[in-house]
């Protein structure tokens, strides 16, 4: 994947993209949205979590130049799809999860240009039938940002991820070509 948007570009991640990432995900502030402020990464950690083989693309999210972001995209499987509540397994549905690890870069309009512009190249790809995120209820920014972007609400996902100790509820959204 390469994307190139304005002043955005979205590319894979590279070997030396893990002490960014580590940089990031040892942060509180990007922890306190993303993986948790009980569970910063180590460069180990980032490798084992972000560089290994999981079906996942794995992307570094550039602007102007600068590292700001991660972004990554998968094939939803079919016991994920099941957990979504889909009924129609032929149907192929992409996942996406993100972060700005610059915070400077937060509340600035990068997030929904980044976004935009992940799901043009998404729809590109040959016969997705919609895309999902499932960002936890609490997290206004990134679900205001979201339905900027042609997303909606389609349920809720109860105690869907353990966030700080915590099981939370994350909102299924979902964009849907037209």
């Amino acid at each position: 994947m390469n994307v190139k948007s304005g002043e955005l570009n979205v590319r894979p991640l590279v070997d030396g993209d893990k002490y960014t990432l580590s940089r990031w995900l040892s942060d509180p502030v990007v922890l306190e949205f993303y993986e948790g402020r009980d569970r910063p990464f180590t460069p180990e950690m980032v490798e084992e979590k972000f560089f290994s083989d999981r079906g996942v693309m794995s992307c570094l999210v550039e602007y102007e130049g600068i590292e700001i972001g991660y972004l990554q995209y998968y094939q939803l499987d079919h016991e994920t799809m099941i957990r979504y509540g889909y009924t129609n397994l032929d149907e192929v549905i992409y996942g996406t999860d993100q972060f700005i690890g610059e915070a400077g870069y937060w509340n600035k309009g990068v997030g929904t240009q980044l976004i935009r512009a992940v799901v043009e190249y998404l729809l590109q790809k040959e016969g997705v039938h919609r895309l999902v995120m499932d960002p936890m209820t609490w997290n206004t920014r990134a679900i205001r940002c979201y339905e900027k972007c042609g997303y909606s609400k389609a349920r809720i996902l109860r105690e869907h991820e353990l966030h700080e100790g915590v099981y939370h509820d994350s909102w299924l959204m979902e964009f849907i070509p037209e």
